[in-house]
């Protein structure tokens, strides 16, 4: 028999049970979708992750106080501080041969006041290097000025949601606003950026780092942004970052310093792990799609057991009759297939639709993946009924016994 002839011997049978074959290809296709849609929301975890890490900037190190070890409390805590870090740990790192730029940051919340108007906001305590690495984007006037940073100019950078809810239509800058109970100069408003690691940068007021250290009465820092020379010299950055630390602190390694490519590698490795697993879940839906098949082609070998007869009577051997169940049973997987995946194609469309900043990729592995396992799952179920049928005795099958 030849392939045409096969696959239209397939094609008339699975038209024959409209019904029964409408419910197989819907839970073939719904397999087929939630594999494709599951990993698709994986991946796009994946690069919303590295995007927003990414926004930092590029090849950065993260100086936290402490070292990164337990204490024996609710883990994972950070050790005991032994000694903050300050503005002049801060300067001192710029003589690392491999660092490029230091920004020092000082963060907490406060109320921000123009005129009867009032509204939190996130103040952010740093130097003009911090809109150097993270590539601030402003949209009005500028970033801080490049002064000493030991000394706390009344100047103030603010977020464009501040900005709408403060001073609505009126301009912005040159304005004065009152944050706590000190007094700040608008020099600069920032372009609309979005979050960045879940901070709205919108609700973000950036001042002058000894400005933050008096506005919440504190000389520690809360971290020190590195910008290394280049990507190549990160490790050369960190030692000296370590080495030039342990200087000033009498010896003690008291400080954890974090690379931006350590973060983003160990992110994408869980969020690797987790696509994976729920798409290994959602592959369990087509194996009992791939139980309906057989099912579906039992039930079909009972009914057709005098055609089976007449082909085995006719010449049909053992293995034609297997390839001709075979296709069948490959014939619905291909098809559920596709229904799937154009199902999921619907799917991702609303999603990409609802959630138009997440960025909903399908990779090309879960299409070919999901094809290949309903395709493997389809013939894997069909063989039993299929050697059924092949086993079937002429005289008995033409008989209907």
């Amino acid at each position: 028999m030849r392939v045409g002839d096969t696959v239209r011997y397939g094609f008339s049978n699975v038209s024959g049970s409209p019904v029964r074959a409408f419910l197989l290809l819907l839970a073939m296709s719904i397999g087929v979708a939630s594999v494709v849609m599951l990993s698709t929301l994986g991946e796009a975890a994946r690069l919303y992750v590295v995007n927003q890490f990414s926004a930092l900037g590029t090849h950065l190190l993260i100086v936290l106080p402490g070292r990164s070890e337990t204490t024996g409390g609710a883990p994972p805590l950070l050790g005991a501080v032994p000694r903050d870090l300050t503005l002049d740990d801060s300067n001192a790192l710029l003589r690392g041969p491999s660092v490029s730029r230091v920004a020092p940051i000082v963060v907490g919340s406060a109320p921000i006041s123009f005129r009867s108007l009032e509204r939190e906001a996130t103040i952010i305590g740093t130097t003009v290097d911090y809109g150097e690495i993270r590539e601030i984007a402003i949209s009005q006037g500028r970033f801080l000025p490049s002064a000493d940073i030991k000394r706390g100019d009344a100047v103030c950078v603010i977020g464009e949601t501040i900005r709408q809810e403060l001073f609505g239509g009126e301009r912005a800058l040159g304005q004065s606003v009152r944050i706590n109970s000190y007094r700040y100069r608008v020099i600069g408003i920032l372009g609309d950026e979005g979050q960045s690691l879940g901070m709205e940068m919108g609700d973000a007021v950036f001042i002058p780092v000894a400005s933050a250290q008096a506005l919440f009465n504190t000389e520690s820092l809360f971290r020190i942004m590195v910008q290394a020379t280049q990507r190549e010299t990160i490790p050369s950055a960190k030692e000296d970052v370590i080495r030039i630390l342990r200087e000033r602190h009498d010896g003690e390694d008291d400080v954890t310093v974090i690379t931006q490519d350590a973060i983003l590698g160990t992110f994408d490795r869980i969020l690797k792990a987790l696509t994976y697993t729920v798409v290994g879940i959602a592959a369990i839906s087509l194996a009992v799609a791939g139980v309906l098949i057989m099912n579906v082609m039992l039930v079909s070998v009972s009914q057709r057991t005098s055609e089976i007869g007449l082909l085995k009577a006719l010449g049909g051997s053992k293995r034609q009759i297997l390839i001709l169940f075979l296709s069948e049973a490959a014939l619905l997987s291909v098809i559920g297939a596709v229904s799937g995946i154009l199902i999921s194609f619907a799917g991702v469309s609303a999603l990409d639709g609802l959630f138009p900043t997440f960025p909903l990729t399908t990779p090309l592995w879960a299409y070919v993946s999901a094809l290949i396992v309903a395709i493997v799952t389809g013939l894997v179920f069909g063989i039993m009924p299929a050697r059924r049928a092949a086993r079937l005795d002429p005289v008995d099958a033409l008989m209907r016994h």
